[in-house]
């Protein structure tokens, strides 16, 4: 009866993976154009379709039943190029330094999936590279604020039976932004349109790695002060180590797109289950390789 509750809910995924595709890519903007100085569309740099990000990640888990959990996420990330191009924003743009903190909610099920149900994502320009030192919050929410998306229900990704991210396994986020949102004179879309007078939807896709050996300085300010966690490395003469089940740290990298298109929510609904739909085949590859 697994097995077929299994094979069952693969071919719904596999179903689903088309039409969310669909959904989403007719949203997906491109050739839009992004300033990191705020200097306006005529200096921007044209985003053939996304940002890319790097990160790092803490989570901890509350049991909910005998196999689900509820959990709440903290992350830094830095946005140094777009289309993985190699141009750094900081080389090209005098102080193009730009990074998010990150802030979410969610509830799934171990060994299965998880799914997000809120949270925040703030961007920030920083005219000094300060990511990843101990200015603010791992140096990630400094400089000026320069959007602020919502997190929406949905997304997610597969975990395993500790509730981590499968191996290199793909998160999905979806957020939005509300008219005004986004700071004026950085996001454009391709016409020269400031896009901080729309309502905008993002797309973030990431793939999560297990850090076993974090840094200090990355379990003082992601784990100890951001999450306000107060367990073992952050308390005197202690050392922090993930413990299944309960609470880890993984890095995350990927991409960030936008969208002005703001899908129905039942497309943002078949959007989740898509990524988990990918999830699955990647693993069946992988299994038969």
């Amino acid at each position: 009866m697994k097995l077929l509750s299994k094979l069952t809910c693969v071919a719904a995924l596999a179903f689903s993976f088309a039409n969310a595709n669909a959904a989403a890519n007719s949203a997906v903007m491109n050739d839009w154009v992004f300033n990191p100085n705020g200097g306006g569309f005529a200096k921007g740099q044209t985003i053939n379709e996304y940002l890319d990000v790097n990160g790092n990640a803490f989570i901890q888990l509350t049991p909910t039943g005998t196999n689900s959990f509820s959990f709440v996420e903290h992350a830094v990330f830095n946005l140094m190029q777009a289309d993985s191009n190699g141009s750094s924003f900081a080389s090209n743009y005098a102080g193009g330094n730009i990074s998010a903190v990150f802030q979410a909610t969610g509830t799934g099920t171990f060994n299965g999936a998880f799914t997000f149900t809120g949270g925040t994502i703030t961007m920030y320009q920083n005219p000094v590279k300060q990511y990843a030192s101990t200015v603010g919050i791992y140096g990630a929410d400094q400089g000026t604020a320069i959007a602020k998306f919502n997190v929406l229900a949905g997304g997610g990704g597969l975990v395993d039976a500790s509730g981590k991210p499968t191996s290199n396994g793909q998160v999905s986020v979806l957020a939005s932004a509300e008219v005004g949102a986004l700071k004026e004179g950085y996001f454009f879309n391709s016409k020269g349109k400031d896009l901080s007078t729309e309502s905008i939807l993002s797309f973030a896709f990431t793939n999560a790695n297990n850090i076993g050996k974090p840094t200090q300085t990355l379990v003082n300010e992601l784990v100890c002060e951001f999450s306000g966690f107060k367990g073992n490395g952050c308390k005197k003469n202690t050392t922090y180590a993930n413990k299944s089940g309960q609470y880890f740290l993984f890095s995350n990298n990927g991409q960030f797109k936008l969208a002005t298109e703001v899908p129905e929510p039942g497309s943002l609904a078949l959007f989740g289950i898509a990524m988990l739909g990918a999830g699955v085949a990647a693993r069946k590859r992988a299994n038969k390789a």
